[in-house]
């Protein structure tokens, strides 16, 4: 929603102050210069990325409209889902983690948290952290490594969506030169009109404009908020690498918790009493 409001405001504030100048909101629309930028950047866009990135473009541009993935409630349920799994482990031994690793879709721990659940990318890393653990395949002292090793190779993949869009708020200005020019030529091929040549040259100029105000007043601030909301959605992945690494090398279960929710930021991070509570009740629930 916010990035809805913005758009609206750079939109209104641009257009607004050329129409207090005196200007005309119609002598801004081209059909001509409009495709010949939106189609130039929509193709670099296509030859330079491959599907999945194209793929992977789609949602992060809906989640930053939607208001980006970071929720309070979320890293709570995944802080106390973690505390249930280390308690388990703690107990019974890590093998009896096997059963809610292998089908997490009916676990009887995994399912008592939702907003978990709905995030398959969050869900299968989770249960690719706890796989060492509970099969006894590598040292404990190893398993922060591999989780990190994993972690950056997922942060890298998410990170080309916000360099595709990079891109093109990069190669806009330059398209729109292109489109101005190809106005001045245009135009330069049909002097014999001087009553036109005003309206062409005006024509050609919308183009460098449209061009530099894609890039900096729509393109650059978008490549900010994708950034910014992948930032936080990874913060779920760290809480969970993080938290891990600590219960693989002998911490209680409480304080393996406590490292992810130091993890988080400020704003949406519960506070240690809030969380002890929390995991006080799922422990009397279990």
């Amino acid at each position: 929603m916010l990035l809805a409001i913005g758009i609206v405001i750079v939109f209104v504030s641009c257009i607004g102050g050329f129409v207090v100048a005196g200007g005309s909101p119609g002598s801004l629309v081209h059909a001509g210069e409009i495709m010949i930028i939106c189609g130039i950047g929509l193709g670099i866009l296509v030859v330079s990325s491959p599907k999945s990135v194209l793929l992977g473009l789609k949602d992060d541009i809906f989640k930053a409209f939607k208001g980006g993935a970071a929720n309070q409630g979320k890293f709570i349920d995944l802080l106390v889902l973690l505390y249930e799994l280390f308690m388990l482990g703690r107990r019974k031994g890590t093998p009896a983690l096997d059963e809610h690793v292998s089908d997490p879709e009916n676990s009887s721990i995994f399912t008592k948290y939702p907003s978990f659940l709905n995030d398959p990318g969050l869900v299968e890393f989770l249960c690719n952290s706890l796989r060492p653990i509970v099969d006894g395949r590598c040292k404990p002292a190893e398993i922060g490594g591999i989780l990190q090793a994993e972690l950056s190779s997922r942060e890298a993949e998410a990170g080309r969506s916000v360099k595709a869009i990079a891109m093109i708020a990069d190669a806009l200005p330059g398209v729109g030169i292109v489109a101005a020019v190809l106005g001045i030529i245009n135009t330069m091929s049909n002097l014999e009109d001087p009553e036109s040549v005003g309206y062409k040259v005006a024509a050609a100029l919308s183009g460098t404009f449209l061009g530099i105000f894609l890039a900096y007043g729509v393109g650059v601030p978008l490549t900010q908020l994708i950034t910014l909301n992948q930032t936080q959605e990874f913060l779920y992945y760290h809480i969970v690498q993080r938290s891990v690494s600590g219960f693989a090398t002998g911490l209680s279960p409480i304080m393996a918790v406590e490292i992810g929710r130091r993890s988080l930021d400020k704003s949406i991070q519960p506070t240690a009493d809030e969380l002890e509570e929390k995991c006080k009740d799922a422990a009397k629930g279990a």
